[in-house]
């Protein structure tokens, strides 16, 4: 049975090739991340495929960020699907909003700290707060957990941060901006490898093109199972 601590990105154009990488996955991976790159192209479809299906689990990442009327539609009408996380940014009236379109659903509010891809500079470019990137995580991590999300998405930089805040007790820590060793980082700017991710304190990593894009894919799959089985993802004191 393959590991669910390991989610793949599908970051594909449309839903043919999305499931002609499902295929070739098969038993391999059990977790699918679906986001806005596969929206026109049928990404909801997919993600109802896949879960009702092929008995997948997934995670779909829209990062919805609006007024709180509208985010509470949005979420309300995603968790009729059964999917299992949703992304929202994480400020407090959109995770508020998130949660209460939810209602009972079983599918978890994973909120948005700052995204993989910017560092201080893309920061101070949008007149964001002044600060180092890992303790503005921390504290955007704190305040989405203590308005009702289930987790947050953070890199494997400051998933040991947030593991270590009373907020983040009972819940999840997804990480994307995560290379096997010796992977192109592409447009990532805080990366770690999976075992190093799981080590800090990740309850789940996100890879995407070191996968699908691979000769092999069903094999950088296995190899990054294979990673997270060992020694050295061990987290400490869990």
């Amino acid at each position: 049975m393959s590991d669910d601590r390991l989610i793949v990105a599908m970051d594909v154009p449309n839903v043919l090739d999305g499931l002609e990488l499902a295929n070739c996955l098969g038993d391999a991976v059990s977790f699918y991340k679906i986001g806005l790159g596969m929206l026109t192209g049928g990404g909801l479809a997919l993600a109802n495929e896949l879960k009702q299906d092929h008995g997948k689990r997934i995670f779909l990442d829209m990062k919805f960020f609006d007024i709180g009327a509208t985010v509470e539609a949005a979420v309300r009408g995603v968790a009729q699907f059964d999917l299992d996380f949703l992304t929202v940014h994480g400020d407090p009236h959109v995770v508020r909003a998130a949660r209460e379109g939810a209602g009972g659903s079983d599918m978890k509010i994973l909120a948005v700290t700052i995204l993989t891809s910017l560092d201080r500079d893309d920061l101070d470019a949008s007149c964001m707060k002044g600060g180092e990137v890992a303790d503005l995580v921390q504290e955007r991590a704190g305040i989405a957990l203590s308005h009702g999300a289930d987790g947050v998405i953070a890199s494997p930089q400051e998933a040991a941060l947030i593991r270590a805040l009373p907020e983040a007790e009972g819940k999840l820590i997804v990480t994307p901006g995560v290379r096997p060793a010796g992977a192109a980082l592409g447009d990532q700017k805080r990366v770690m490898t999976p075992a190093q991710a799981i080590a800090n304190g990740a309850d789940h990593v996100v890879v995407g093109r070191p996968i699908w894009q691979a000769a092999d894919p069903r094999k950088a799959a296995l190899d990054i199972q294979a990673e997270l089985a060992s020694p050295q993802a061990k987290t400490p004191n869990r």
